[in-house]
């Protein structure tokens, strides 16, 4: 897989709809380290709210970079994730961007890096990373690849929070439904007992709601489930 038309190729196949995130990174992220000849390890980091988790990863080296840069609150992944630049370093061991984590990072068997921002909606949300046990492993094309690659995972992540927000509002709905027919019940009861309107049995649950600090809906579901309403019951029809 050594040109675009082939990794486009690849990227296309990947399901995006319908599927957990963390499934769908973990299969970009193993065909981007395929994409890139150089790359022993791959991963990609999102930030949000200001915390980076590596959301998929394909190899050990990646996890311990990460780690690392993790403990520091800096490194190429979450400068990447943070200033939107691709940093690429040919040699971990006379890197001087970042001596406090360079030097560890050697010890762990990375050498080389290549590190390409993730875009999404005209900021960054994280990075794509690529490491080596030996320096020297990525070059200009391989820049090329990687911001390839990172467009998909943006479009990943767009879906993916599509979907869970299509969910959210759906759940919000069921909800919704839920309340108003407990409510509806509820004034049944009052009126059907009391012999009181609609709109009396209305204010009766909405007075016994302020009065015991009580959502509307907990006042009814208390009123069905027991009989008995959180208050006196006034006016009738």
């Amino acid at each position: 897989m050594a040109d675009l038309t082939a990794l486009h190729e690849a990227l296309s196949r990947v399901v995006l709809v319908d599927r957990d995130l963390g499934d769908a990174l973990c299969e970009i992220t193993e065909i981007g380290r395929r994409a890139i000849p150089g790359s022993e390890s791959a991963s990609v980091t999102l930030i949000g709210g200001g915390k980076p988790r590596t959301a998929a990863f394909q190899g050990q080296l990646a996890v311990d970079a990460e780690e690392l840069q993790y403990g520091l609150g800096h490194g190429p992944c979450l400068d990447a994730g943070r200033a939107g630049l691709v940093f690429l370093v040919s040699d971990m061991g006379t890197e001087q961007r970042w001596p406090d984590y360079a030097a560890p990072v050697v010890e762990c068997g990375v050498r080389s890096s290549l590190t390409v921002p993730l875009p999404f909606l005209g900021a960054t949300i994280g990075a794509l990373n690529h490491y080596a046990t030996r320096p020297a492993a990525f070059d200009e094309d391989d820049v090329a690849r990687g911001e390839e690659m990172a467009g998909f995972i943006a479009v990943a992540v767009a879906n993916a929070q599509h979907s869970a927000q299509s969910a959210e509002e759906a759940e919000n709905m069921r909800r919704a439904m839920v309340s108003r027919a407990m409510i509806e019940q509820a004034k049944g009861i009052l009126m059907e007992r009391h012999k009181m309107t609609a709109d009396a049995a209305f204010t009766v649950l909405s007075h016994a709601s302020q009065n015991n600090n009580l959502k509307l809906r907990e006042v009814a579901d208390h009123l069905v489930t027991t009989g008995e309403v959180l208050g006196p019951v006034q006016g009738g029809a």
